[in-house]
This record gives C-alpha cells, sequence and structure tokens, in this order.
C-alpha cells in the first residue's frame, strides 16, 4: 500500500531507472502476526513489557529479544559517494538503499540506510555512537578520506559491535582474492609479487594494508598518489601516508607511476586517474592488471590485456568484476552469527581466503573470481569469518559451521 501520491516528470517516468527507484527500494515488515488481541497483547503492551524488564535486569540478553542480533546500519555522510563524489546526504540514500537490500539478499542481514547531515568528524562519531544501541554492527559507506580513516578507527575503538568501512576493507578483500587466484593461475607465488598500487585513498591503503597482512612482502608493494610515489624521504606526507611509507617501498623509488611500474608483476588502480599505456610497457611480461575505478577504468582491458595476461574491472560488463558484495554480506553475517566485537584483520584474510577458495579448482583467466549471484560465496564467508571471529578471541558466542548464512538467497 502506498501512501504518496505525486507526478512525476514525464521524461524520468519513461526511465526504467527512475520506475524502479519509485518510492525507494526497501521497507520494514513485521515478523509476528498481530491479527488478534491476543497477539497484540503479547508484542506490544503488557507483555512487550516482561521483556524490557528482562533486558534491564540483564543487558545481555538484548540481542536474544530484539532485531540487534541481526540488524547493521549503513552510515554515510555523501561525501564519496561512488564515482560522484561530494553530493550529499539526500543523493546518497538511493545508494544506501541500494546497499541494504544487497545485504538481505547475500547474507540475510537486515540493515537501514542512515545518511547523515553533517560531514565533520566529532559529528559523525557522535551520531554514530548515540544510534548505535538499536544496531548489532555499523557498516560505513562513502565516506572521504582521510577523514574516513579517523572515523573508522576511533568508533571501533569506542562500540563493542563490528564497525566497518566497506569502500576501504570490502575492496581490500575482494581484491586479495582476486590476485591470489591470478597468482596461482599464472604459476606466481603470491608473496613474491612486485605490485604497484595507484591510488593512496580509502581502498588503496586498505588494499595495501591487507595484502601484506595476507603474506605479501611490503618491500614489494609501491603505492603511488597524484604526486607520485611515497617514499619515507618525501615531504609533505600526512599521517596515513607516511605509515605506508614505513611499510613499503623498501628500495626506496621515487618518480611517478611510470617509474613505479618497471618491472612490476601488478597494477592495482584505485584513484580514478587514467594511466598511460607508455608507463604500463615497463611492467614484467605476463603479468597482472586490476583497473578498479568506475565507471572509468584506469586502463580500458583492451588497452590492459596487450600487456597482463590477467585484467580486472569493477565493472559488470567486464570479466573479473571486483565486486564488494562478495565480502560485506557475509563478513557481517558471520560477524552477527559470532557476535564479534570488532572486526580484526585475520578475519578479513580469512574472507579473502574463502572467496578465492570458491573458484580455486576452476581458474580462467576470465574467471578469477566467483560471480556475485554465486550462492556459495556469503555462507563460505561467514562460516570463515565466524571461526576467525573465535581464534581472535573476539567472539561472544560460537558458532557451528551449519549454523552461519543461508544456503539459499533469501528473497527481498
Amino acid at each position: 500500500m502506498s501512501f504518496f501520491s505525486f507526478e512525476l516528470d514525464p521524461a524520468l517516468a519513461a526511465d526504467p531507472v527512475f520506475d524502479l527507484h519509485r518510492q525507494g527500494k526497501m521497507s520494514i515488515s513485521p515478523t509476528v502476526s498481530l491479527a488478534s488481541r491476543d497477539d497484540l497483547s503479547l508484542a506490544y503492551t503488557p507483555g512487550v513489557a516482561r521483556v524490557c524488564e528482562a533486558i534491564a535486569d540483564d543487558p545481555e540478553l538484548y540481542p536474544d529479544y530484539t532485531w540487534t542480533a541481526n540488524t547493521v546500519a549503513v552510515v554515510t555522510d555523501g561525501s564519496a559517494v561512488l564515482g560522484l563524489g561530494n553530493i550529499g546526504p539526500k543523493a546518497a540514500m538511493p545508494v544506501m538503499e541500494g546497499k541494504s537490500i544487497l545485504f538481505k539478499q547475500f547474507g540475510g542481514v537486515d540493515s537501514i540506510p542512515i545518511c547523515l547531515d553533517t560531514q565533520d568528524v566529532e559529528g559523525i562519531i557522535a551520531a554514530v555512537k548515540a544510534i548505535a544501541p538499536s544496531f548489532g554492527g555499523i557498516n560505513l559507506e562513502d565516506i572521504s578520506a582521510p577523514r574516513c580513516f579517523e572515523i573508522e578507527q576511533r568508533l571501533d575503538a569506542e562500540l563493542d559491535i563490528p564497525v566497518f568501512h566497506d569502500d576501504q576493507h570490502g575492496t581490500a578483500v575482494v581484491t586479495t582474492a582476486a590476485l591470489r587466484n591470478a597468482a596461482k593461475l599464472l604459476g606466481r607465488q603470491f608473496a613474491d609479487l612486485r605490485i604497484v598500487i595507484s591510488g593512496a585513498g580509502a581502498a588503496g591503503v586498505a588494499i595495501t594494508k591487507m595484502l601484506i597482512a595476507a603474506g605479501v612482502e611490503g618491500a614489494n608493494v609501491i603505492v603511488c598518489d597524484s604526486r607520485g610515489i611515497i617514499h619515507a624521504d618525501r615531504e609533505g606526507l600526512n599521517a596515513t601516508k607516511a605509515e605506508l611509507a614505513a611499510t613499503t617501498n623498501f628500495s626506496g623509488r621515487s618518480g611517478g607511476i611510470a617509474e613505479a611500474l618497471i618491472g612490476a608483476d601488478v597494477l592495482i588502480g584505485v584513484s580514478g586517474g587514467a594511466i598511460e599505456e607508455s608507463a604500463l610497457a615497463g611492467m614484467a611480461p605476463g603479468g597482472i592488471i586490476f583497473a578498479l575505478a568506475n565507471p572509468t577504468p584506469e586502463v580500458h582491458p583492451t588497452v590492459a590485456h596487450k600487456y597482463a595476461a590477467v585484467v580486472a574491472t569493477g565493472r559488470s560488463d567486464f570479466p573479473n568484476q571486483i565486486n564488494n558484495v562478495l565480502a560485506f554480506p557475509g563478513i557481517f553475517r558471520g560477524a552477527l552469527d559470532s557476535r564479534a566485537t570488532t572486526i580484526t584483520e585475520a578475519m578479513k584474510v580469512a574472507a579473502a581466503d574463502a572467496i578465492a577458495e570458491i573458484v580455486a579448482d576452476d581458474l580462467r583467466a576470465d574467471a578469477i573470481v566467483p560471480s556475485p549471484l554465486d550462492p556459495r560465496v556469503a555462507p563460505a564467508v561467514a562460516a570463515a569469518v565466524s571461526a576467525a571471529a573465535s581464534r581472535d578471541g573476539v567472539a561472544r558466542r560460537q558458532v557451528a559451521p551449519a549454523a552461519t548464512a543461508p544456503a539459499t538467497l533469501p528473497a527481498v
């Protein structure tokens, strides 16, 4: 039933995208019947008071008798939405709704999109802390760097529920999974790969940290930003880039992207800036190019294939899409099921390994990651994340392998 009536611009009405988005892409519905007076007395007053009193006496009952055990907040300030930039909270809402239905479809996780009308770090942190009791986890989304790093770190330290910035870690998890399989397909040692990362924003920083955590030698990683190679002697580095300089590029290479790519096995683009074909010519032959900027890759696949044996993008119309939906539904499913207090680096690595393993026995140059629609992904990731949470001591509940994410996709 709709309670709204309005005239739509005829040009928009003829567009199927606008037709699909009309009045939003999601709603909330009850999970219990309200068909009788008895139903009302159990779901609301007077019955609900008994549950409230029990939770007040023992807060550990809270996730058992509320929706919080299966619900996350999808929070943005609208400052870095897709490739659209700082378009604000209202224009960001369609993306956050989309994120929420992906959570439900692929992980069976309920979520609420929350678009904050502030881009102040302290304001965002205060707002999320204030609403946190209503949720079992916080998914930060489309918040620009470098503010996103401090916001996530502080919220993770101050809340006892998982806080996860998907633009950082979801991208990093799927990229790591894809790179593991690309290396395996090409007969390369993952740890020895010489990797160049173009972009030192949210995704670039997280990918760098994730690859090192997964076993790549930091000495073999070079990160570039808009000013060129990040190295320890470069002036004007902020705290995040200074950390990158200390953990990568031990040889101290300097220059631009062309100098960085000399002898590289792997190029990972997360910058949105075009990379000239002449720079690719310096790469080691038969390598790997992940050009992940969306909708315009840093290197078009037809060009990338001249210099690499395996090519991936962030787009669904090319093979090997590096899509965050392979990661975040299962990661939150596993974190919620185990009632984890945080999402550790080991949990992210476990998620990457689980994604890679699904197609590890059937690798092709155009199929190094599963399809985003593969129903095996979320359950496998959830199981791996739950197990890692237990090993890391951040799980408040032990989860049997069969008790993780549903084996079939729930209906939206």
